[in-house]
């Protein structure tokens, strides 16, 4: 277990929940992975959507948090929104958040989901309010 991952498991119980591995932890790019499991799909056996959206969210709320101005006191995801392209029912999917826009009031994210063949499954924006 990566650093990052045990201490996003701390402060982010959900993430622990999901199993949620983290494998950058820059103010440029955040990279959190999930493994399938069965538990977590939909008919089907592809992953269940939610699971794709709590996890750009997890990566997009930790890269707004790294680029917070200074004296903020945190961020809180204010809008989301995601395009799913394909399933995914086995393997991993990797997703990769980078800031869009930090700025004094939002901080917009774009998060890319791969497959483990480096496919683009979805991709999430998700604007951030500093509080």
């Amino acid at each position: 277990m990566t650093d990052a991952t045990a201490l996003y498991h701390q402060t982010i119980p959900f993430a622990e929940r999901l199993g949620i591995e983290f494998l950058d932890n820059t103010a440029e790019l955040v990279r959190g992975r999930v493994a399938w499991d069965e538990s977590l799909c939909t008919l089907g056996g592809g992953f269940h959507g939610g699971v794709l959206m709590a996890l750009a969210d997890t990566t997009g709320a930790i890269c707004a948090f790294l680029n917070l101005p200074e004296g903020a006191g945190g961020t809180t995801t204010v809008e989301s929104k995601s395009n799913f392209l394909r399933a995914v029912r086995s393997g991993h999917v990797t997703a990769s958040s980078r800031p869009l826009h930090a700025g004094r009031t939002v901080i917009v994210v774009e998060t890319e989901m791969h497959d483990d063949d480096g496919r683009l499954v979805a991709k999430t924006t998700q604007t951030q309010a500093v509080r």
